[in-house]
């Protein structure tokens, strides 16, 4: 199915709104699906993967197993990918002063990676591993690492599916059960797990409070990407809307927040964004047009 180009004369709109500057930007999965990472429902809103819940994986050590076994063959490709045309356009917004603040239920880091700041990671971050026992901290890579030497081989020699919206893969239960789990380097537990907001856990309460501030100091709440599904982002523009915001959302598909938008573009981001920029007159090399669509961003070889 092709990508429908954004309708101009709403973009028109929209950009002389983003030209009257402090712009609250809200980004969803829908951000970083032209970067090769899927989201987890298509244009028509429905799920497309069950991911794991807070529960099932507090359960006990044969949820964590099918988590970080999953988990560790995806994340080379998944931590291979790039930002596209839009994460670009949106660090271009910021720096040329449009923009109040970004909030971002992504958890990939690809904002930040492509010059963005402040970047307020509503859902948490990939990038860290926090263990629930005790409250370790360490950098995913170095997880990475400890799970490369006690499973030596392991992402090279198992099948695997696509990846997934949080980095996994799909993989057999026999490669599953074969995966040994590491221990917090502090206290031992195998309660290691992605510093992120799995769905059936709250978001921290100071992270919302931000996130609101951030909107209340805008003239315009810009949604990008985001089916607005989840009350964790659906709030904000409910928020606004009960405010007399404007509310500009620019994905594919049908959202949840399609009556309260005061501008709607069912249209790829890529294009969207990089036309928009060009409307406020910034300039900048985003990306390349292939085929009419812009390149995703990502390395050779990655799909």
């Amino acid at each position: 199915m092709s990508t429908p180009h954004p309708d101009l004369a709403e973009l028109e709109v929209i950009a002389d709104l983003v030209a009257g500057g402090r712009v609250a930007i809200l980004t969803g999965a829908g951000m970083s699906t032209e970067s090769g990472i899927p989201d987890y429902r298509g244009p028509d809103g429905q799920r497309r993967v069950e991911p794991m819940t807070y529960q099932q994986f507090t359960s006990g050590p044969e949820s964590r197993r099918r988590y970080w076994s999953r988990a560790h063959v995806g994340w080379a490709r998944f931590a291979a990918s790039r930002p596209n045309a839009g994460h670009r356009v949106v660090a271009a917004l910021q720096r040329e002063g449009f923009v109040r603040g970004l909030v971002t239920q992504n958890v990939d880091g690809l904002h930040q990676e492509a010059g963005a700041t402040d970047v307020l990671e509503l859902h948490g971050t990939l990038s860290q591993v926090r263990c629930l026992t005790c409250e370790e901290r360490i950098p995913r890579e170095v997880m990475e690492a400890e799970l490369a030497r006690l499973n030596p081989g392991f992402a090279d020699r198992v099948r695997t599916g696509e990846i997934r919206p949080d980095g996994d893969v799909s993989l057999d239960e026999a490669d599953v059960s074969a995966f040994v789990l590491a221990t917090c380097r502090r206290c031992g537990a195998d309660t290691l797990k992605p510093h992120v907001v799995y769905f059936g856990e709250n978001v921290p309460r100071d992270r919302v409070a931000a996130a609101y501030e951030i909107v209340d100091d805008s003239r315009l709440l810009l949604v990008l990407g985001s089916s607005l599904k989840v009350m964790s982002g659906y709030r904000f523009v409910r928020h606004s809307h009960k405010a007399g915001r404007p509310i500009a959302v620019i994905t594919r598909g049908r959202t949840r927040g399609d009556t309260e938008a005061t501008h709607r573009i069912d249209a790829g981001l890529g294009e969207s964004l990089v036309t928009l920029a060009g409307m406020l007159g910034i300039d900048d090399d985003f990306g390349q047009v292939v085929d009419g669509e812009y390149a995703t961003g990502l390395p050779l070889g990655l799909t």
